[in-house]
């Protein structure tokens, strides 16, 4: 599945728009490169999110095409 696509599913960016902005900005990085958006994502990848002054780190647990609203959380563990 696409890094866009993921973070969109998994909740972790509410649109994929924004998402395809943060990649094509380099905010997000997979394993310590900065990736675009097309890059496919793989469980154990760990994804970093720079969101302004924090940044968040998620290790990838599954990737799943749709779930549910109260299941995204489980795509991911915070690292």
């Amino acid at each position: 599945m696409r890094l866009d696509k993921f973070l969109k599913v998994s909740r972790l960016i509410k649109r994929r728009t924004v998402a395809n902005e943060a990649c094509d900005n380099g905010r997000i990085s997979v394993n310590g490169k900065v990736v675009k958006a097309s890059y496919d994502v793989k469980v154990g990848d760990r994804i970093e999110i720079a969101m302004g002054a924090r940044t968040v780190a998620v290790e990838v647990l599954q990737v799943t095409e749709a779930v549910r609203k109260d299941d995204a959380a489980g795509m991911y563990k915070e690292a």
